[in-house]
């Protein structure tokens, strides 16, 4: 069990503190695949670095099984990373050696004899099945090929924690898919636990089974990831979840209607103005807009609010746009 206690981060600089993340508070049970997610600089990586300790929290505790990670001594730290295995997005393979021999790597610091390293790296070669790649030197592997050398390797300690920071994000997708499908498969053969560090929705849709966003450092909200992604509580959960806007089931009562860009300036942000102008928000259910030569062309579902009132000056609102027109959506079920 991965425990994760009141922990923060701060970084120093010539110009002022930064804190990346703060006050987060996660469990992750033995054999999860967990999923952490959030847009660029909500503190995904930081956080997962805090877990083995390449990155010391500024505050808080990391349990692994039990054992505080801060109150162990550099030796005992070492030992403990052993049994963490991690993934990066960009592979970090040693370019000079093979498949074999980075593979053999981390055995070899271990001080695993070499007859026993290269039979067990033989093993998990087979495993992510690139047993006819073991001379293969990274500059003549795909990219899938590659992390698939880099999860044999993270897994040559047998370790109990599998950390995947952005693992799949240089991929294309039938390659991603891939490897979730491989590492899916190892952690049902091993129960190895997975902790999933992505931007990526469908990479948590394809193979966790919990999830926590993040946003702005904090944990916004946490839970299964069907519970998360069938009823997101939170606006940054809802802004990962429907990136195209809230479905309309969703809006109880609301009305639509559908704007039309009819060469008007791209540069109009109709939807802050609305809420500058009038105090009314609504909401994207949906869009296909483009800008050409500064112009906007397009259309755009927009949910009312219940208030009449509100609707009522939203859409007089719009409606008196110059190069818009609009009309409400009967009927309407996204």
């Amino acid at each position: 069990m991965i425990e994760i206690k009141n922990v923060a981060k701060t970084y120093k600089s010539a110009d002022g503190d930064f804190t990346a993340i703060r006050n987060i508070n996660l469990t992750v049970e033995d054999g999860d695949i967990f999923g952490i997610i959030g847009l660029s600089g909500a503190g995904k990586s930081t956080l997962v670095r805090c877990i083995n300790l390449l990155e010391v929290p500024t505050e808080g505790d990391v349990l692994i099984d039990g054992q505080s990670m801060l109150s162990l001594s550099h030796k005992e730290l070492l030992a403990a990373r052993k049994k963490i295995g991690m993934i990066f997005q960009g592979f970090n393979l040693l370019s000079q050696r093979t498949a074999l021999g980075n593979v053999c790597f981390p055995m070899e610091l271990a001080g695993v004899p070499r007859k026993d390293a290269v039979k067990r790296a033989r093993e998990l070669l087979q495993i992510v099945d690139l047993g006819s790649k073991e001379n293969s030197y990274p500059s003549q592997l795909s990219g899938g090929q590659k992390q698939r050398v880099a999860i044999a390797r993270a897994l040559a300690t047998d370790p109990k924690v599998l950390l995947c920071d952005e693992a799949t994000s240089a991929l294309d997708p039938k390659t991603t898919r891939d490897i979730l499908a491989l590492i899916r498969d190892i952690n049902k053969r091993t129960g190895i636990t997975v902790v999933v560090i992505t931007h990526d929705m469908k990479v948590i849709e394809e193979i966790c089974t919990k999830v926590a966003i993040l946003d702005g450092g904090v944990v916004a909200e946490s839970g299964s990831v069907e519970e998360v992604f069938s009823s997101p509580k939170t606006e940054a959960g809802r802004r990962l979840v429907y990136p195209d806007g809230i479905p309309f089931e969703m809006l109880p009562n609301s009305r639509v209607i559908r704007v039309v860009f009819n060469g008007g300036t791209a540069y109009q942000p109709l939807i802050a103005s609305l809420a500058i102008d009038c105090g009314v928000k609504v909401n994207i259910l949906g869009a296909d807009t483009r800008s050409i030569d500064g112009k906007a062309f397009g259309t755009m579902l927009l949910g009312l609010p219940e208030s009449e009132s509100e609707a009522t000056r939203a859409l007089a609102y719009i409606a008196a746009q110059k190069d818009i027109t609009v009309e409400e959506v009967r009927d309407y079920r996204g």
